[in-house]
């Protein structure tokens, strides 16, 4: 009889840290803070090269290139997941580089979470906004605000719904339309 009671606590142990390591219940408790800014392209030095090919020198640079905000839409949680706040916008800078921009995010946490691009509509079917989407990578953090460089070959018209995705279980955390022209409304 002791040897069956070892045998079951040993396999409750081994069962319960499989439990920790494959559904990570402790994320829900950890806060991840991210602030990164707003990214920028750095400005040019005010010397010119003149028509004799010197160059007077530099006194101070040009202030940072700022981006244009294409579209924007406010996040929200699906599939019963808590987002308290945030915003997700899309820029781009001078020299065409895309991010999309999680703005002052408020959401729940969670395992394996990505920010996914995603052909679905934010109002569409849940359960299918990785069906077609475009991974920009881990999210960085789930209280604060994060840059997520998106690949120039990514057409905004096609996949235009911002996304936080568990890849782990295939559910959604958190959704938002990407509007043109939407600003801080």
């Amino acid at each position: 009889m002791r040897r069956l009671l070892v045998g079951a606590a040993g396999v409750a142990v081994a069962a319960a840290a499989f439990a920790v390591y494959w559904f990570e219940p402790h994320k829900l408790f950890i806060v991840d803070k991210v602030d990164e800014a707003v990214p920028v392209v750095a400005g040019a030095d005010v010397g010119e090269t003149v028509p004799d090919g010197s160059r007077p020198p530099a006194t101070a640079a040009t202030p940072p290139l700022e981006p244009v905000e294409l579209a924007a839409g406010v996040l929200r949680g699906i599939q019963g997941h808590d987002v308290r706040a945030g915003r997700a916008v899309v820029l781009e800078l001078p020299d065409g580089t895309r991010f999309l921009r999680l703005e002052d995010l408020d959401a729940e946490n969670g395992p394996d979470l990505k920010v996914y691009l995603s052909a679905e509509p934010h109002d569409g079917r849940d359960a299918a906004h990785d069906d077609d989407y475009v991974n920009l990578g881990g999210l960085k953090g789930n209280i604060g605000s994060s840059n997520y460089e998106i690949p120039p070959e990514v057409d905004l018209a096609h996949h235009a719904t911002a996304v936080i995705w568990c890849e782990r279980f295939s559910v959604g955390f958190a959704v938002a339309p990407l509007t043109p022209g939407a600003g801080r409304g």
